[in-house]
């Protein structure tokens, strides 16, 4: 008899299974599609790659690239197309460069798109790509290596007038996925943050102090090292014990944790929030945009939670969009704000959260609202009054 019920439990459990998942079939007729190269879609989700620009293939059926995924009922996927990298990402007719497809995935769907132009035919995307376009000077450090983790580029911003005073000191921000940071020519979408030009422009004007930014670019590993699990304490530790010694033997920098903050985005924003929430004694301040607090397999909001200890001496800065994946990241976000305020941090002081509604999640946006990072954790008295304002 217990079998029985077993197996009615079982069947009843891949049933309801069954129903929570949906397909979704994707169709695209692509022109100009060379005939050594293959169409993919890179996406949110793992089934998407994650963003990897060759996340999945797509079958050539009847002249046209199709695939049937599965996904979870209920979640929000997005995604591109490209021919498996993101210098040869499909462009919209006029040469742009597209906003992601955006799909809440409710019932089973087909879905056909029409790509006229990859990002390698067109010649101001590809002297864009070529060039680059990086305001200041940047210094490259090539295939530097971590211990536990492996081995990435590493590049570094100097302000301006830093040959030229070679008394002063600097404070230092590290930047995760630091190949988004600077240059669209290495930048996995071809679109950077520019958070040169915003560093140079708000330092001329006096805005923030003087800086130096490190970016550390992210590895195939991306997903682990941007996590509270080994590979992501491996990857703090290369950044504690390996890279910032390094910097600041061979950069003039204020080593202290006063002077010491980090920034990054969406994973990048929880790992960012994890350096800083666990060695405070280092880094004093973060900037986390777009933050994946609390989202798929990722959760920080249980730790916080269950923190009980005193208020830690740190300033961090939250922003985030409201559309697409941005809504799904938004309860996490509530519940570390709720958590901070709960451990006795003040908004406005403490903490600074600003939210850009009708924004997306992606460098694009990023770009636009990096300002307001810069000057929570490096600004003046008086610049403050600008995040209010704007």
């Amino acid at each position: 008899m217990q079998i029985k019920y077993f197996y009615i439990i079982l069947i009843f459990a891949k049933l309801l299974t069954a129903q929570n998942i949906v397909q979704v079939t994707f169709i695209v007729e692509a022109e100009n599609v060379p005939e050594s190269s293959m169409v993919y879609i890179a996406g949110n989700d793992v089934s998407l790659g994650r963003w990897a620009p060759d996340g999945q293939l797509l079958e050539f059926i009847d002249n046209k690239w199709q695939k049937k995924l599965q996904f979870s009922k209920g979640i929000s996927i997005e995604f591109k197309f490209t021919r498996g990298t993101w210098l040869t990402e499909a462009l919209n007719d006029d040469g742009s460069v597209p906003s992601n497809h955006r799909l809440k995935v409710i019932n089973d769907t087909t879905l056909a798109y029409k790509i006229n132009l990859w990002a390698d035919q067109f010649v101001s995307s590809k002297e864009k790509i070529i060039s680059g376009q990086i305001t200041g000077t940047v210094n490259y450090h090539k295939n530097f290596k971590g211990g536990k983790i492996k081995p990435r580029d590493i590049v570094v911003w100097l302000p301006p007038g830093y040959e030229e005073n070679d008394d002063k000191r600097y404070p230092v921000l590290y930047m995760h996925d630091g190949q988004n940071a600077f240059d669209p020519a290495t930048s996995a979408f071809g679109i950077d943050w520019q958070i040169d030009e915003a560093a140079d422009t708000l330092i001329k004007n006096k805005a923030i102090e003087p800086l130096i930014i490190v970016g550390i670019y992210n590895s195939v590993e991306r997903s682990s090292e941007y996590a509270n699990n080994d590979t992501g304490y491996a990857y703090l530790q290369f950044i504690i014990e390996e890279l910032k010694p390094f910097i600041d033997a061979n950069y003039r920098t204020r080593p202290d944790k006063n002077n010491t903050a980090v920034i990054g985005s969406s994973l990048g924003g929880l790992i960012s929030f994890i350096l800083v929430w666990e060695y405070p004694e280092i880094f004093s301040k973060a900037a986390c945009v777009s933050p994946a607090f609390k989202v798929d397999r990722y959760d920080y909001v249980t730790v916080m939670k269950n923190y009980s200890g005193e208020k830690k001496p740190v300033k961090i800065y939250l922003d985030n969009g409201g559309v697409g994946i941005e809504e799904e990241l938004q309860p996490g976000i509530d519940e570390i704000i709720s958590s901070l305020e709960t451990l006795g941090y003040k908004g406005g002081e403490d903490y600074y959260w600003f939210k850009a509604k009708d924004s997306e999640h992606g460098e694009k946006d990023w770009a636009k609202r990096v300002w307001r990072a810069l000057i929570f954790l490096f600004g003046n008295i008086n610049s403050y009054k600008l995040l209010d304002v704007y």
